[in-house]
């Protein structure tokens, strides 16, 4: 384990003055946040899939520390965490966790830091995907009242490792990024803004959500990202390609269709959410366009429709679908993350949600239905609600025992005189 950076006595790695954060996982983002952060705060970083932290100690011991370049510029910065491991107990001695893991993995983090997180340690999820109030709650149990929870709409950047352990980059700074706060006790939502906002740095700024509602509803993954897999191959013929097709800049005016149908859902959605109670602030639920404006304005070239400006966004330049090698061509991986995490941490929630309004989801639930044959699960049952065979693999809130209109009122603390006059 990696102690400081002086050669003959090493530090401590926690000092009590000094702001603590513990990053979580070890793949991209973790490795650039890790190296950002631990420039100017104490980083523990912990890893808990299988020997990477060990081999993430090593690497760093070896480069001499962590480098983190930016792209298109000659900035560097360089540090060493102060802590490499996979012991969830050093999560006692931090101010601040931060999740850059899969979301598949945030159940995993949450449950193991359980037992030695200290009240008014702050979570932060980056991103959140939706419903993450809901799994933190059940992990958390009573303990969540005095911790903190942000849920982020999304990544701060576009990154990558270049050497693992030793070398990464960052591609783009996102403008802003939307954050939904819960304080723990004794803290204000602005005194955990700013402090999470002088982690970042000036950009991207936070721009803070009402409730997390609203990141769970806005969560841009679970459209494009099962969106653009569906148009891409619903009338796929089962054979090979030649090569694998872009991502986003392939886009073609159906597959925009398919994304805007479902955005026009989640709309709907709000609008049951605002019937139940018209105080209840979904404001900063974005269209995907809004998201897509917000976000990269200065990168996209063409912005006159939904297609062109993911065609013609350069922060997306030549990504691909994920594709397996076989059969002498590609052929797509539906196991990627684009299906096997942001349908069941993304879109199972939003259907969730909808059936419990009562709000019908047309372009959701072609898009569900087809990802979950593909996923060879069940999460839609035969009766077309959300009590498939699967759902508790989900964070649909059905999986969460929230099966009631009533329930998800409890649960989202929306006002009961407001909400029980025929609507909820």
């Amino acid at each position: 384990v990696i102690h400081g950076s002086s050669t003959e006595r090493p530090r401590p790695w926690f000092t009590p003055n000094m702001a603590s954060v513990m990053v979580c996982g070890g793949g991209n983002a973790a490795q650039v946040v890790s190296c950002l952060f631990g420039s100017r705060y104490k980083v523990a970083a912990i890893s808990l899939f299988a020997d990477e932290a060990e081999k993430w100690d090593k690497a760093v011991k070896e480069a001499g520390g962590m480098t983190c370049n930016f792209q298109g510029t000659t900035k560097a910065v360089k540090s060493v965490p102060d802590l490499i491991t996979k012991d969830p107990s050093a999560v006692k001695n931090c101010d601040v966790v931060l999740l850059t893991v899969p979301s598949s993995f945030h159940e995993q983090y949450f449950s193991k830091l359980e037992p030695f997180v200290q009240p008014g340690t702050i979570f932060a999820v980056m991103p959140a995907r939706s419903g993450c109030d809901f799994l933190f709650k059940k992990v958390m149990g009573e303990k969540a009242e005095t911790l903190g929870l942000v849920a982020f709409e999304t990544l701060p950047w576009a990154c990558r490792f270049n050497d693992w352990g030793k070398t990464a980059t960052v591609l783009g700074t996102k403008e802003s990024i939307g954050a939904a706060v819960v304080p723990p006790v004794k803290q204000t939502k602005m005194d955990v803004i700013l402090k999470l906002q002088g982690l970042l740095g000036v950009e991207p700024k936070i721009v803070e959500c009402p409730n997390i509602m609203s990141i769970s509803l806005g969560n841009p993954g679970q459209v494009i990202h099962p969106g653009v897999t569906y148009g891409r191959w619903h009338k796929w013929d089962g054979k090979p390609l030649a090569k694998k097709p872009l991502f986003y800049q392939g886009v073609d005016n159906e597959t925009a269709d398919v994304l805007t149908g479902i955005s026009d859902d989640i709309t709907k959605i709000c609008q049951g959410l605002k019937r139940l109670d018209p105080n209840y602030d979904l404001s900063q639920v974005k269209t995907i366009m809004e998201w897509y404006m917000a976000s990269y304005s200065t990168s996209i070239a063409d912005a006159s429709n939904l297609r062109a400006a993911m065609n013609t966004n350069s922060a997306y330049e030549g990504l691909c679908h994920p594709m397996k090698e076989e059969q002498g061509g590609y052929m797509p991986d539906f196991n990627f993350r684009y299906l096997s995490e942001d349908v069941p941490t993304g879109l199972c929630f939003t259907r969730g949600v909808g059936e419990l309004l009562g709000v019908k989801t047309p372009s959701i639930d072609k898009v569900l239905l087809w990802a979950q044959e593909k996923l060879k699960k069940e999460f839609i049952g035969k009766d077309g609600k959300m009590n498939g065979a699967n759902v508790g693999e989900t964070r649909a809130p059905q999986a969460f025992g929230v099966t009631s209109k009533d329930a998800l009122c409890k649960f989202l603390k929306i006002k009961k005189e407001a909400a029980c006059c025929g609507f909820c």
